[in-house]
């Protein structure tokens, strides 16, 4: 994974003023494009498109300070079409319009090129368990929120919130299989991990495949296969936002398997009273790397 990374950031310097070429690098080294650009953003803390803007950003101001060509044959060759598309791609980056930066000579922001590298500490064991789970399905109540890496996200909280409290026991009483009691359910999740993207976060339970579905509530119908199920046990929610993370950063990077589409799931198996401290399960879809 580390090397399918770095091959893929060395094709985005090759090809700065082009869109880069994800499946080629996945294909090579027997993942998918999708895992990889969820590791890329979980890694390099961006979404690759983020990186590609901001590298050719930081190549095109180069050639905006150092040339006396005119703007616009700047802009096509770094894959603009036009100058204001350019400007404002530029100033998107940097945070001033190139004729300010050729005229002042800055402000500006350099995005330096990635490298990826492993680094193993091994200081923090996870507690993992694999399950080959057979199809089943989620149902819930179902909107749709930004995502949100750090802290409480509180459109869910609104959500949830705006729940009557028999929706929930009447929640509790549906579910009848793993995982078990009231469930947050993401999927539709952008691979690139893009914050403020839109998800589909469903406040629900699981059912057996044949269990019938009340027509109103929402349903995610999910499919056989092998699922990685993390336990997290701390201040909440910052300890299952640590586990996420050490899911791209750890486990990954050290085990024979790779994510595959499909929703990620937390059930709360314990929590304080106020919800400050809790035990969850992370549920990620997994498949052979």
């Amino acid at each position: 994974m580390i090397s399918a990374l770095n091959q893929l950031v060395d094709l985005v310097e090759e090809h700065l003023d082009e869109e880069p070429d994800v499946q080629g690098p996945a294909m090579a080294f027997g993942t998918t494009e999708y895992h990889l650009r969820r590791m890329f953003s979980s890694l390099a803390g961006m979404p690759l498109s983020e990186y590609v803007r901001r590298r050719r950003m930081t190549v095109a101001a180069a050639d905006v300070v150092r040339s006396e060509g005119d703007l616009l044959s700047i802009a096509v060759r770094h894959g603009y079409g036009s100058g204001e598309a350019f400007g404002r791609a530029f100033r998107a980056v940097h945070g001033a319009g190139p004729s300010d930066v050729r005229r002042d000579g800055g402000p500006l922001r350099t995005q330096p090129r990635l490298r990826f590298r492993l680094t193993v500490e091994g200081s923090i064991p996870m507690d993992t368990r694999l399950i080959n789970r057979p199809a089943f399905r989620l149902v819930g109540h179902a909107t749709r929120v930004p995502l949100i890496h750090e802290g409480v996200n509180p459109h869910i909280q609104e959500h949830i919130a705006s729940l009557p409290p028999e929706a929930h026991l009447r929640l509790k009483a549906l579910g009848d299989t793993d995982p078990a009691g009231l469930l947050q359910v993401s999927d539709d999740v952008d691979p690139n991990g893009t914050e403020g993207s839109e998800l589909t976060y469903l406040h629900g339970v699981a059912l057996e495949r044949d269990t019938p579905t009340p027509d109103d509530l929402d349903a995610i119908e999910v499919p056989d296969g092998m699922w990685a199920v993390f336990r997290t046990s701390g201040p909440h929610p910052q300890a299952l936002q640590t586990t996420w993370a050490a899911t791209a950063t750890d486990w990954f990077p050290s085990n024979p398997w790779r994510l595959r589409p499909g929703p990620s799931i937390v059930a709360t198996l314990e929590r304080a009273d106020d919800f400050t401290t809790a035990t969850c399960e992370l549920w990620l879809p997994v498949e052979p790397a």
